[in-house]
């Protein structure tokens, strides 16, 4: 179901969605608008598991995302399960500043699931083990502890696209 991609350099037919990004209870509204503006930037769907720190009605989140929000495919999920129940977890990568691996050592392919979790706390242990090789890291200097999570997930879909071809 999911191989591997050719890379012949030619665009790849898209599969709607081509990728698709997970915020674990998100905190920050504004990351949120923002993360769902990359989202419709290059066909993703938003995945949010609840309980999220805000309304999805807030002005921050509204103005975050822009006139792009009416275009965003959003689902909204109630728990972790149901979210595994509705996604292949074999596809899924986690993003973590402890993770073991680094996001350019994943090969890539469409249909893939980004999770990324809450701003002040990152993904949960019993969600993620650092040196399982689907948790992923962005390689950073010792002096930032981490990057801001709008910026992680637009760099994170953006190799994704780089690798698959489907945006030209």
């Amino acid at each position: 179901m999911h191989n591997p991609l050719p890379h012949s350099g030619e665009p790849t037919e898209i599969v709607s969605p081509p990728v698709h990004v997970v915020l674990y209870q998100p905190e920050i509204p504004q990351n949120t608008g923002n993360i769902g503006r990359s989202c419709v930037a290059v066909g993703a769907k938003l995945w949010i598991v609840l309980p999220a720190a805000f309304s999805f009605d807030e002005r921050r989140l509204r103005r975050a995302g822009l006139d792009y929000w009416q275009h965003l495919d959003i689902e909204m999920v109630p728990n972790w399960e149901t979210l595994t129940s509705r996604l292949d977890p074999s596809r899924f990568f986690f993003l973590s500043r402890f993770a073991k691996r680094s996001l350019w050592d994943a090969p890539m392919n469409v249909g893939d699931v980004f999770i990324f979790g809450r701003e002040t706390s990152g993904l949960p242990a019993h969600l993620m083990d650092p040196n399982d090789e689907r948790a992923l890291r962005l390689p950073t200097t010792s002096k930032v502890r981490s990057l801001n999570l709008a910026t992680t997930a637009g760099i994170v879909l953006f190799e994704h696209v780089r690798q698959c071809s489907y945006l030209s």
